[in-house]
């Protein structure tokens, strides 16, 4: 049954991250390389302190050109805090409401606090698929 895939089982593990100390432009410069449109960010633990978007880059580029500061800074300065995530163990079906009724694209993955990986909307639809295809 569908119910019984967790998130763990189709989530991505080999994530691009940043600590909050990781310089703006060396960020920006990796989610470039990478082709992504945000990476977590998280403490020396481990543990999830937050995202950074291209949407905090650009806010942070246009709050410092505007009041006319140097460029530059670190990653914990413009990261959004708030984030919402699903444990390891979380059902497809209850990660699939979640993108539908928040309108999430991915969501950090965790486990004891800890961030151990992403999930997609590519990839609930992977597991659908797949269990479509065994069915």
């Amino acid at each position: 049954m569908l119910r019984s895939v967790k998130a763990r089982d189709y989530m991505t593990e080999s994530l691009v991250t940043f600590t909050p100390d990781t310089q703006l432009f060396t960020a920006i410069r990796l989610l470039q390389e990478h082709r992504i449109s945000g990476a977590p960010v998280v403490d020396e633990q481990g543990r999830l302190a937050g995202i950074l978007s291209e949407l905090d880059c650009l806010r942070a580029i246009l709050a410092l050109t505007y009041h006319e500061e140097e460029m530059g800074g670190v990653v914990g300065d413009y990261m959004t805090r708030t984030v919402e995530t699903v444990e390891h163990d979380a059902d497809i079906i209850a990660v699939s409401k979640i993108f539908i009724e928040r309108g999430r694209r991915r969501l950090p993955v965790v486990h004891h606090g800890r961030l151990v990986g992403q999930i997609s909307r590519c990839d609930v639809l992977r597991a659908v698929e797949e269990f479509a295809q065994d069915g």
